[in-house]
């Protein structure tokens, strides 16, 4: 089964809008766990809009499934992540204030870069992946980089679901059998939801991970957080 990893930026934007503790994140975290999910993702950026560093640290001890920490690897984040050690890093070419990220690395152009970066990580024995988009020129070099798994970047495969859900998925399903021939795992996400989950878990092959925040925060308003937790997980079976 597709493990389903909770992103929980979103309940920080909420805390952070009042300036106190509601809702409590670490607390959320753990009902998260509690209600099936199998791992929480955080990302951490730059001016601590959502998630803050010390909520990281503060994780860190209580999360007991997977804790996936992502992120653009500048100084500080890397020294954060060796740290914390958490099971698994990914790394994502967001530079400072982009709203929420929108595109995969050049493994070609960018590669010496993440291999620098991701044998630091993989020597203090975290897991990496790293965020891609489905040009095949990216799946073949992402091998290259040394990283354990890519994400791939589902955002060009929402915005074509309703409109023709078959041509949407081609692509994501090329690139997984690449990765699968060079012994990547497969991780995904980005606007995945109720709607387009199980039709993108049914049809590629190896899909290890997906990492869902924005979406499944909406869905918890009108369902429950527990409930829609459930309903992921149903897309995933």
């Amino acid at each position: 089964m597709t493990k389903l990893s909770v992103n929980i930026n979103k309940i920080a934007t909420i805390r952070n809008a009042r300036g106190n503790n509601l809702p409590d994140l670490v607390q959320v975290a753990k009902d998260c766990e509690k209600f099936g999910a199998q791992g929480i993702t955080v990302h951490p950026r730059p001016d601590e809009r959502h998630i803050t560093y010390q909520d990281v640290y503060d994780l860190k001890p209580v999360v007991s499934t997977e804790f996936n920490i992502e992120g653009f690897p500048n100084i500080s984040f890397i020294n954060l992540v060796l740290e914390v050690k958490p099971h698994q890093v990914t790394l994502v070419p967001d530079p400072p204030g982009v709203l929420t990220s929108n595109a995969g690395w050049d493994t070609l152009k960018q590669k010496d870069f993440l291999k620098e970066v991701i044998s630091e990580f993989k020597s203090a024995g975290i897991r990496t992946s790293i965020f891609v988009d489905t040009k095949i020129v990216n799946i073949e070099n992402a091998i290259e980089t040394g990283t354990d798994r890519i994400e791939l970047y589902t955002g060009p495969y929402a915005d074509n679901f309703n409109s023709n859900k078959e041509d949407a998925i081609t692509s994501f399903v090329k690139a997984a059998n690449l990765a699968n021939e060079l012994n990547l795992g497969i991780n995904a996400g980005h606007d995945l939801n109720l709607d387009n989950l199980n039709y993108f878990k049914n049809n590629i092959n190896g899909l290890l991970e997906v990492s869902i925040g924005h979406a499944l925060i909406c869905d918890s308003l009108y369902h429950g957080l527990e409930n829609t937790i459930k309903k992921y997980l149903d897309c995933l079976k």
